[in-house]
């Protein structure tokens, strides 16, 4: 029974954290395209979800999804646009999010990112609870221009601002705001329909996810159109909703660990029980998301 809940373990934490496994087949995946207004698009396909923002001179893509992908990617952007894709912007290093960055930059794209997303790509990373190891990026998938609290793209008649929450579901966190449409872009620190990933071993930490969370809803009014990190297009409501899940899983993890309950142990008390259902989620699901709460909030040793 251990080594099965393990390796169910194991390809959760894979899939959330984007590493590309032999076993998916990116064949049948289709690219769906949400108009948001002003020249402005959500994207899904496989992967993080994608917005896309066209000027008068080019357009800016949040996140590029897996490599295989970018063929189908491009095609969709072709479909609504001819402009050239200027930026693409990293929220953040997983390569569900990156996977794209040799192919458009290879096209003249510019890969914006956090700095730290460019160090993770270049170093290699080590996924906290299974110890799978992601190897470092090739140098054309580094991002090429970084920035470290704040920074603007601009092209002809659109402007995207650029920050980054600290210490959230990484240390390399960005989001991306086009004011003009309205649309807010959070990257993974939002995940609906499942439980969000908190990459621990880099730098994520559940009160880092909820203080951002708590940017967005400053920022956000109630029409802004939010895009998630993965999940249905949402708004502020929705936003408060997430936040709620955020603050139950810290408050009921951390309670266990004052009581000094093992990791183990709190997963078997199974403190998230009850939010199945809302979350979307099963049994196993809402252990994994116990246990990078736990590790978020007590380091492991």
């Amino acid at each position: 029974m251990n080594r099965i809940r393990h390796a169910a373990l194991a390809i959760a934490i894979t899939l959330l954290s984007g590493i590309v496994s032999a076993q998916q087949d990116f064949s049948k995946v289709e690219i769906r395209t949400t108009d948001l207004g002003h020249g402005t698009y959500m994207m899904e396909g496989q992967g993080g979800n994608m917005t896309l923002a066209v000027a008068r001179d080019g357009a800016i893509l949040v996140d590029g999804e897996f490599a295989p992908l970018h063929d189908k990617i491009r095609a969709a952007i072709t479909a609504v646009t001819d402009k050239p894709v200027r930026y693409l912007v990293n929220t953040h290093f997983h390569g569900d999010h990156t996977g794209g960055n040799a192919g458009f930059a290879q096209e003249g794209t510019l890969i914006v990112a956090n700095i730290n997303v460019g160090k993770r790509l270049a170093a290699g990373t080590e996924n906290g609870l299974t110890g799978q190891r992601t190897p470092p990026a090739p140098k054309d998938a580094l991002p090429s221009k970084t920035y470290t609290n704040t920074t603007t793209l601009r092209l002809k008649g659109r402007t995207a601002k650029l920050a980054h929450p600290t210490g959230a579901h990484t240390d390399g966190d960005t989001y991306v705001y086009f004011s003009d449409a309205n649309v807010l872009a959070t990257g993974d620190i939002v995940t609906l329909g499942r439980y969000p990933n908190i990459d621990f071993a880099n730098g994520g930490n559940i009160k880092g996810m909820i203080a951002g969370v708590d940017t967005y809803l400053k920022l956000a009014n109630k029409d802004t159109k939010i895009v998630p990190g993965h999940g249905p297009l949402t708004n502020k409501a929705g936003l408060q909703e997430y936040r709620e899940v955020l603050v139950t899983a810290r408050d009921r993890v951390a309670k266990l660990i004052a009581e000094g309950k093992s990791v183990d142990e709190a997963v078997a008390e199974k403190p998230l029980a009850d939010m199945t259902a809302k979350v979307g989620s099963n049994e196993t699901a809402d252990g994994n998301f116990v246990r990078v709460v736990y590790y978020s909030l007590k380091p492991k040793t």
